[in-house]
């Protein structure tokens, strides 16, 4: 008779892959000192969803800011790099990218010193924010529109344990949770023709170091660091020697330390080294099914987050780490339904991947429509959008008219019914010359929508409080 030992270790093999990377060879744990079977199937398994949020944060710094042949590269590490234009199918760093926003992006290594990061005024007209997120994916402060106005102002940002005067002119210092930390720039355009005026804005963020700032020389430069190769592939069988090599740049917070220690206790965190290809079979099983298992929870946990509205999920997955509150299964399911997202506060992002009969959205097979009713469309102070993206890949589509969204900037462009409303057409081919103002190209197969609501309004109408607000997106219907 099988026990639940042995099913355990059968259904482990099946969730093995052979492939491994190449990292620094370590010796295995021995067995005298680790937990048994169940016990390290358990830690792995919430591991891996403590982890998911830090290992593909580790991705995307690799690729933006380390890996200059990686096809997603930005910048060395704190320097600027602006996009004087908005993300396409071209761009599959991120998962779910808004393509509303030109963006820059600076990957800020804060173990030598703070850096200051200086913003132009911009027209209150313009809505603009940068978001600071660090390794720990904790939206941990905001510059911009709605944070802290218009106006030009230097702003401070330092490392976990950071020790110092602020100086004069700074006018917020920001503290990161974790030594290496990203500013995202969100800067609205307004139409095509309006990108010389963005490039404007975007030449005026300045990023420079604390001494340069001071005009002073630097006293000290951070040791040189040898970045482990990721890609997908890589995350996949190697996630555990990844998430062991980026905490050792995230010093432990208090809600941490019963997580670390278990990870400690199958070889994983600050001053060990674990290496999956060298642990023997027994202890790859144990990873592997406990990390099957941490996904599929994961995933559910991205398809039933907050609450169900007219068939669209209302939530709020992002935030700073009391937000999160040690709730690592919340702030995994943020990362994997759209890494990089804002506080409610700063956009809602309703989502969807079914029509009104709970069917799976999918271009392949139905046409769709969305209607606003008249004086009904999303209660913004800065802007709304609707994107679309693949339905397996979470990006963004090729589509002949190289339209990934339809937002309110467009809305003159438009064409409204007798009543009012507004009516979007979301289908894989055109739904015919008089009607494609308003249409929104579907891939040919699943679908995932994003609603977007861009400094969301908080008296009623409104989408806020998440969830239970006043404002409903509408329902979308599938066309006979």
């Amino acid at each position: 008779m099988l026990t639940k030992r042995d099913l355990l270790r059968s259904a482990a093999l099946a969730a093995i892959t052979a492939s491994t990377a190449k990292s620094v060879p370590v010796q295995a744990q021995t067995n005298a000192d680790r937990p048994g079977f169940l016990k390290a199937k358990d830690i792995a398994e919430a591991g891996f969803i403590y982890g998911l949020p830090i290992v593909m944060g580790y991705g995307v710094m690799y690729e933006f800011a380390v890996d200059r042949n990686s096809g997603q590269y930005k910048a060395p590490f704190n320097q600027i790099a602006n996009a004087a234009n908005v993300f396409t199918y071209k761009d599959t760093a991120v998962v779910t990218p808004n393509s509303d926003t030109p963006y820059s992006v600076v990957w800020m290594d804060l173990r030598a010193e703070p850096l200051v990061l200086s913003v132009p005024p911009v027209d209150p007209k313009r809505y603009y924010s940068v978001m600071l997120c660090d390794g720990n994916t904790y939206n941990y402060g905001y510059i911009g529109t709605r944070a802290t106005g218009s106006e030009a102002g230097d702003y401070m940002v330092v490392a976990p344990d950071w020790k110092g005067a602020t100086p004069p002119g700074i006018k917020k210092v920001f503290r990161s949770s974790t030594q290496f930390s990203m500013a995202i720039y969100r800067t609205q355009l307004f139409s095509p023709d309006d990108l010389d005026n963005v490039k404007k804005v975007q030449a005026g963020y300045k990023v420079q170091t604390l001494s340069a700032y001071l005009k002073q020389p630097a006293t000290t430069a951070a040791a040189t660091i040898d970045f482990p190769e990721i890609d997908k592939e890589l995350a996949k069988t190697n996630f555990f020697d990844y998430l062991d090599f980026a905490l050792q740049f995230a010093p432990a917070q208090e809600n941490e330390k019963e997580i670390r220690a278990q990870l400690a206790s199958i070889g994983v965190g600050p001053g060990k080294t674990f290496n999956f290809k060298d642990l023997p079979l027994e202890q790859k099983l144990e990873v592997g099914l406990g990390m099957k298992e941490g996904e599929k929870k994961v995933d559910e946990a991205v398809a039933n987050a907050g609450k169900a509205i007219n068939g669209w999920r209302v939530s709020s997955l992002f935030g700073d780490s009391a937000f999160f509150n040690g709730d690592w299964l919340k702030r995994a399911a943020g990362a994997k339904g759209g890494i990089y997202g804002n506080d409610a506060a700063e956009a809602m992002y309703p989502a969807r991947r079914t029509d009104s009969d709970g069917q799976t959205l999918d271009g392949s097979q139905h046409n769709y429509t969305l209607t606003f009713p008249a004086g009904q469309l999303p209660p913004v102070n800065a802007f709304w959008s609707l994107t679309m993206y693949d339905g397996k890949s979470q990006l963004l589509i090729e589509n002949p008219i190289n339209r990934y969204l339809i937002n309110s900037p467009m809305l003159a462009t438009m064409k409204t019914n007798a009543d009012g409303s507004l009516t979007l057409y979301i289908q894989n081919k055109s739904p015919g010359a008089d009607k494609e103002s308003n249409w929104l190209p579907a891939p040919n197969g699943p679908i995932y929508l994003v609603l977007r609501l861009y400094w969301p309004k908080v008296e009623p109408p409104s989408i806020l409080p998440v969830g239970e607000g006043t404002w409903q997106p509408p329902d979308i219907k599938r066309v006979s």
